[in-house]
């Protein structure tokens, strides 16, 4: 069994998150330029075994895609393209950003540290993989 990544996609940078061998745990991997996203993931997957990758679906308060649709998608059709034997998916990342302050302010975390936008990226792909886990989408038989 392979793990699960997650990635919560920026226009400056996406944060990472992975799942532990047996799909426990999903943790924090770091943070990578968006620009770098194609060649991390291919040297991540040459070197672990990923089975499935968790991207955040940004949408509105109604559930519909939001704007920003328009630049992640190329973005993931090209880690498509690099990496086409491993499934893409996409999962509601609604509110993760603000969970991801809420749990760095809720964790004593110094202000300072807070303004870290690229923590924030890393807590959020951990949020949505965690959420993924406990789905009725990743939890369903596969057919």
């Amino acid at each position: 069994m392979g793990r699960l990544l997650a990635i919560d996609y920026g226009r400056k940078r996406c944060g990472i998150a992975v799942t532990d061998p047996l799909r426990i745990v999903a943790t924090g991997l770091t943070t990578v330029a968006t620009a770098k996203l194609v060649e991390f993931v291919k040297n991540y997957v040459a070197s672990e075994a990923v089975d499935t990758i968790v991207v955040g679906l940004p949408t509105t308060m109604r559930g519909e895609e939001s704007e920003s649709m328009r630049y992640i998608r190329p973005g993931i059709e090209n880690l498509k393209k690099a990496i086409p034997d491993i499934p893409i998916v996409f999962f509601d990342e609604r509110f993760t950003s603000t969970i991801a302050h809420r749990a760095m302010i809720d964790s004593g975390m110094p202000k300072m540290a807070r303004r870290d936008k690229a923590a924030v990226d890393q807590i959020a792909a951990t949020i949505i993989l965690n959420d993924y886990l406990q789905s009725k989408q990743y939890n369903e038989p596969k057919v």
